[in-house]
């Protein structure tokens, strides 16, 4: 199966009443734990790397091809997606470096600068083959619950119908960063989305949210779902316990092996909590 385009993979889910896991790359191991997971299961998944861990890197060159290449030799399908960029100049390089689609985040700018950045990405990736998401509302940089920073249906209706996005990510609850998973989505608030709204809907800051959080979310027209802190606690937490059980301990490949097999049985969860198997969601 290998490599399949954002906009197939969302279109299918969508189609079957499921969400895609869409999660988050920062360095290779990441990447690897993520598709042996969904490898494990056959289902498919969205690698994403954001702006910032691009920047990370330095270049983006190599951390793309990295993924790239493991996503052309994966046996189950696998999009690669770059997310929250700010960038207009990396949105428009988007389709060199590899990616399948890409979300343009002008959600922190004025309505109408929002309107007029995605408008220009849209114009310019969407011809190229990429599936483009954007964003309005604030996830990231605000509480979920300060007054102006969740999706209003109408500004969410009249934004899609002027920019011509594919996908939309809402504020309706969830938080970036979040390190437990105490959030919880406005369901009303998701129905008159879902109901006004007619491209696929995106739910960021999912890490903080609880699995019932996560299935009434799809349930309730979420199509992606992004994961990214709840992977990294996973990796972390596994390398500190390695090296506090021996403090002699240097090499990379035994904190990191773990590292990577801890965020492999997280992944594993996490897909087969948002896209279960046939047999799962007849029961």
């Amino acid at each position: 199966m290998s490599r399949i385009s954002t906009a197939d993979l969302v279109a299918d889910a969508r189609a079957s009443g499921v969400g895609v896991a869409a999660l988050n790359v920062i360095q290779l191991e990441h990447a690897e734990a993520i598709v042996d997971a969904a490898t494990s299961l056959s289902r498919p998944v969205i690698l994403q790397l954001s702006e910032n861990a691009l920047t990370f890197h330095g270049s983006p060159e190599p951390i793309v091809a990295a993924c790239r290449a493991i996503a052309d030799a994966a046996q189950v399908p696998v999009a690669l997606h770059l997310d929250h960029a700010t960038s207009i100049e990396l949105c428009l390089d988007a389709a060199r470096l590899g990616f399948d689609s890409i979300m343009i985040d002008a959600s922190a700018q004025s309505w109408d600068e929002n309107l007029r950045i995605t408008s220009e990405v849209v114009r310019i990736c969407e011809p190229q083959g990429l599936w483009v998401e954007a964003e309005i509302g604030e996830v990231g940089g605000k509480s979920a619950h300060t007054p102006g920073a969740r999706t209003d249906p109408g500004e969410a209706e009249r934004f899609v119908a002027l920019t011509g996005v594919n996908g939309l990510a809402i504020a309706i609850g969830s938080q970036h960063a979040m390190r437990d998973r105490s959030a919880t989505i406005d369901r009303q608030l998701l129905t008159r989305i879902r109901q006004q709204v007619a491209v696929p809907l995106v739910l960021h800051g999912s890490s903080g949210l609880s699995d019932t959080e996560i299935l009434a979310a799809i349930e309730g027209g979420i199509t992606k779902v992004n994961v990214g802190t709840q992977l990294n606690i996973a990796l972390t937490g596994a390398v500190r316990m390695t090296l506090d059980a021996d403090e002699l301990l240097f090499e990379p490949r035994r904190y990191l092996g773990n590292g990577r097999r801890a965020m492999k049985e997280l992944a594993a969860e996490l897909i087969e909590l948002i896209h279960p198997s046939t047999n799962q969601r007849n029961e």
